[in-house]
């Protein structure tokens, strides 16, 4: 799970701040319709000629890239740099390009993506009593009933666009239920996830308005269900009378805190997991020999490659392009670049998990990569909380995808294929692809 969309990319290339070393060729450009096709190539350049590099985005903010595994680990470790955006020294205007549209107007900024220990080892501790491996795994069957639920809709017609009938709903409705939103209002949270996801292709204003409806609906829930809580927990209890119940040593989490992480698990956990089906699923068509491999392996009923796949799915082309936004709270030195207080850094998960300093052949898919400490989903306190259950839906999703549709296949030449635009996160627009027609599932 990680967090804010940023404005849309634009043709011009924004402005690099910094000059590469001496003798290095040119640098290539950054953020451009181009560069968000494929931007591997442009980060191996950046990992071998700056690979902590000061560039301007397309939001007209400096911040610094850090592209370099070792570099990454560290900076993700670092408690230097702060996840609160207070910590930022550019001017108000630039400050309000850091985060959600409106999430700071809908006192949404309490969650776990914009502070710091101690409050955040608080918030973590009590989230966690929630959000439990034991209550991810108990929500598998219920995972999977969806997943087949929305192939049924669309596996009699032999084509589908896989983004927006499966990769988009499938984890908006599961965190939807895992919280425990009733199913008469989902389709409400699909709509305001959907202006969410669109970035800046949507009406003016339009994330941040619905944030708000968002933000209004969630305070609105909660307090339904801190009237309704019973003195001990029912059987099946949902995540969000869980995370109401959560006490340490007599603390609890207040209703704007609740509202916040309820929040931000359901607008970060479902994108990363849109992104994470669809960059996986596209991966696999146009590695057919992978492709296969798992195929083969799922019918032998040998869920290990599944396993080691979407881990190698994540490291390859993952969700989450670069992690969220960090600010220096003191001078300090990534990568052998001095950081001075209040600068933004920016870590590229995308090239650290290619760097070939760390991995064998990084730009090989290998489904059955064994030695794949990837950084997909963080490092340090802030590792993805949600993480376990987009590892679930993830695997549910391409398993059940390659099972009933088997010859699934591309419908569009890939070159034609449009990426969102955006800075954190990475995820296709459209994914049309075709297939046998094959019955509802009974």
């Amino acid at each position: 799970m990680t967090d804010q969309p940023t404005p849309t990319p634009t043709p011009r290339p924004p402005e690099s701040t910094e000059d590469p070393a001496p003798g290095a060729p040119p640098a290539p450009a950054l953020f451009t319709w181009e560069f968000a096709t494929d931007p591997y190539p442009a980060y191996a350049w950046l990992r071998e000629h700056a690979p902590v590099h000061r560039t301007r985005l397309p939001s007209g903010v400096e911040a610094w890239l850090v592209t370099r595994y070792a570099d990454a680990k560290q900076a993700l470790a670092e408690p230097r740099l702060s996840k609160n955006p207070a910590h930022h020294d550019g001017p108000a205007h630039a400050r309000g390009r850091t985060g959600i549209p409106g999430e700071r107007k809908a006192e949404l900024m309490t969650h776990l993506l914009n502070i710091d220990p101690p409050d955040h080892t608080r918030l973590r501790r009590l989230v966690s009593k929630a959000f439990t491996p034991r209550r991810v795994a108990e929500f598998t069957p219920r995972v999977q009933e969806l997943t087949d639920g929305l192939i049924d809709r669309f596996a009699a017609d032999g084509e589908a666009d896989l983004i927006h009938d499966f990769a988009f709903p499938l984890p908006i409705y599961a965190i939807c239920d895992l919280l425990g939103v009733p199913r008469e209002d989902q389709d409400d949270f699909r709509d305001w996830a959907g202006m969410m996801i669109r970035h800046g292709g949507g009406p003016r204003g339009g994330v941040a308005r619905s944030v708000k409806k968002m933000r209004g609906y969630l305070a609105d829930l909660i307090h339904r269900k801190r009237e309704a809580l019973t003195a001990e927990a029912a059987p099946g209890e949902d995540l969000l009378s869980g995370l109401i119940r959560a006490s340490d040593h007599g603390e609890h989490l207040t209703e704007n805190e609740a509202a916040a992480m309820a929040f931000i698990l359901l607008f970060a956990g479902f994108e990363t997991t849109v992104n994470l089906i669809g960059n996986g699923t596209y991966a696999l068509l146009t590695h057919p020999e992978q492709r296969h491999r798992l195929q083969s392996a799922l019918a032998a009923g040998d869920r290990t490659l599944l396993e080691t796949g979407v881990e190698e799915l994540l490291r390859y082309d993952g969700p989450v392009e670069l992690a969220t936004w960090r600010f220096a709270t003191e001078p300090l030195t990534v990568g052998g670049q001095d950081i001075a207080p209040g600068d933004p850094v920016l870590v590229v998960l995308a090239a650290a998990d290619r760097d070939p300093a760390r991995f064998t052949d990084p730009d090989v898919l290998d489904l059955s990569r064994r030695d794949n400490q990837h950084l997909g989903y963080g490092h340090g306190i802030h590792y993805c909380l949600g993480a376990p259950l987009a590892r679930l839906e993830g695997q549910t999703a391409l398993a059940t995808l390659l099972t009933r549709l088997p010859d699934l296949r591309l419908a569009a030449d890939p070159a034609e294929l449009r990426w969102r635009g955006g800075l954190i996160m990475r995820g296709l627009r459209t994914l049309p692809v075709a297939f046998s027609s094959s019955p509802p599932k009974r």
